[in-house]
């Protein structure tokens, strides 16, 4: 078990206030800053340096990382503070190590870009209770609206506070999203062909921590059910740090970038789909352990008792959260849509799918969603 210890404002305040940080960089988004209260956190600072950059876009893009990185180097701050989603986090994680260069561009789509641990530290500060970027040593980035991963040890932050104050105010729309972002996370991690002891470890606590507080977190939003949320996420993120993510997660960011559906809820897209398949292919796994003892896990952790109760678990989930997994509904011609999502799919997650996944079987499984 884990001993779980949310942190205050007020220890966030005196670390700030404590340390010798002469100049500090918030990263943000304006809307989420006003809305968490990390707004009247900052005014109550006193006698600190401090400069805000409030990102603009809805998820991470190239253009708008180098805007950081030039504030960055212009600015030359000893502490950054990334204070809100996933989205926000990535960019600072990325911009506080990224060597910039005129062939960076290039070295992030081929995998190849040059990092450095810089002498300044980075606070990560979540006001949602989903990605566990956190503690994650990945970040994404957008080029050209196809999603790349930048992943080393240095990227990952020197301090994080999990602070549920900042968390309450958000909108049940990005709590939904954020929220079933934990649980996919954690269901995936299970299954990831890459997981082990330690992260079935993780992944498991997480999901009696988000399975217990998802639906109340978002109907009768308290401290205790967010903060049950917040480590359920922070935990989710431990576990695909050592496992990484499979088929949904996959398919989830063209679904963001060509639709502007938030993280989560474009993972919730084809998460059943996948599940019920991989589980009817428990005799093609290509994976070190016994693949139908972890659906057994997932069966228990949802007091379910077979693929098909599952299945209807997160149907029920889905719904009562108002994650609209209806194409039409959403305004997305799937069939028109399918060789754009098969095109930018990460080939790297799938490869992590504890049953190999070809095109065919991708087109087969969305169109029949």
């Amino acid at each position: 078990m884990f001993n779980f210890q949310p942190s205050s404002k007020l220890d966030l305040k005196k670390f700030i206030e404590t340390k010798y940080f002469k100049k500090i960089l918030v990263i943000a988004g304006s809307k989420s800053f006003a809305q968490s209260g990390l707004k009247e956190f900052f005014s109550s600072l006193k006698e600190k340096n401090i400069k805000f950059f409030f990102k603009k876009k809805p998820f991470p893009e190239f253009k708008e990382l180098l805007e950081i990185v030039k504030e960055i180097e212009i600015y030359l701050p000893d502490l950054i503070i990334a204070a809100g989603g996933g989205s926000v986090l990535d960019y600072a994680k990325i911009a506080n190590v990224i060597e910039l260069n005129s062939n960076i561009k290039r070295e992030i789509i081929s995998s190849a870009c040059k990092l450095k641990k810089k002498n300044r530290k980075l606070i990560a500060i979540p006001t949602t209770a989903g990605s566990g970027a956190e503690v994650t040593a990945n970040a994404v980035i957008y080029i050209n609206n196809i999603k790349y991963s930048i992943e080393s040890n240095l990227i990952k932050p020197d301090y994080f506070f999990l602070i549920p104050d900042f968390i309450l105010g958000a909108s049940n729309k990005v709590k939904a999203s954020a929220g079933f972002d934990a649980v996919a996370q954690a269901i995936e991690s299970l299954i990831s062909r890459k997981s082990n002891k330690e992260s079935v470890n993780y992944a498991t606590q997480s999901l009696n921590l988000s399975l217990q507080h998802f639906i109340n977190f978002l109907s009768k939003p308290n401290y205790e059910n967010t903060c049950g949320m917040a480590f359920a996420a922070n935990l989710s993120g431990k576990a695909i740090s050592i496992s990484k993510t499979t088929a949904p997660h996959a398919l989830s960011y063209p679904f963001t970038s060509t639709f502007n559906i938030s993280h989560g809820h474009a993972v919730s897209l084809t998460l059943n789909q996948f599940m019920k398949f991989n589980y009817k292919n428990l005799h093609h796994a290509d994976c070190d352990f016994n693949l139908k003892e972890r659906f057994q896990i997932l069966f228990n952790k949802t007091k379910t008792k077979n693929i098909d109760e599952f299945d209807a678990y997160f149907n029920t989930l889905k719904k009562n959260a108002n994650l609209e997994c209806d194409f039409s509904k959403l305004g997305i011609d799937i069939k028109k849509f399918i060789p754009k999502l098969i095109e930018e799919t990460s080939e790297q997650r799938l490869k992590n799918n504890p049953i190999k996944i070809s095109k065919d079987i991708i087109r087969f499984l969305v169109l029949d969603s």
